[in-house]
């Protein structure tokens, strides 16, 4: 029999820094406030917030980040064929709300727009890699296989923030992924 860990389960420990992250950021801005002002919000030491996030920016996307981690293999398929749209869905339709659309809906107020675009921009580049690789391996031209991969990146961004800003409690990440990766673009 194991002897259970001392200190808060590291989920409960993210999400109490995430929480903490994010109230400073709405009190101070988010280049005002440091990981030691988070760490001590939160109750833990400086040293273990770094346990939990690399940055005040990967705090805040933990949970994405995790599922995301997940995408290659998704994408992989049991028949080793890639379906880009289900593979998306599978990995991120039940996304909860948490910091990052907290963060995302409001971005003004905290004062992270700039890192927030930048850290955007980071994890749509992964997708889009992921799926373009993908779709290379099931036989696809390479540079159709990055424009798509592009493509299924750009509407899985779009969706979470505009999930995020309508009110990530009000419908699941799912009805904006499912019409993002569904849009007819002679509609656009």
């Amino acid at each position: 029999m194991s002897t259970p860990r001392a200190g808060r389960p590291r989920s409960s420990s993210l999400e109490t820094l995430a929480e903490a992250a994010c109230e400073l950021f709405l009190e101070q801005g988010f280049d005002a406030t440091s990981i030691a002002d988070i760490a001590q919000r939160a109750g833990v030491s400086r040293s273990s917030f770094f346990n939990y996030a690399s940055s005040k920016s990967g705090l805040l996307w933990a949970g994405f980040d995790a599922r995301l981690d997940e995408l290659p293999d998704a994408l992989a398929g049991s028949d080793g064929t890639s379906d880009p749209a289900a593979a998306l869905l599978t990995v991120f339709a039940d996304l909860a709300p948490d910091a990052l659309a907290l963060t995302v809906a409001n971005a003004a107020a905290m004062g992270i727009e700039a890192d927030l675009e930048r850290e955007s921009a980071i994890r749509l580049v992964r997708i889009a890699a992921a799926v373009a690789l993908a779709l290379r391996a099931a036989g696809r031209d390479p540079m159709a296989a990055d424009v798509a991969g592009s493509a299924y990146a750009g509407a899985v961004m779009t969706a979470l923030r505009h999930w995020s800003l309508a009110g990530p409690g009000k419908r699941p990440l799912r009805v904006y992924l499912e019409r993002a990766l569904s849009l007819d673009w002679g509609d656009a």
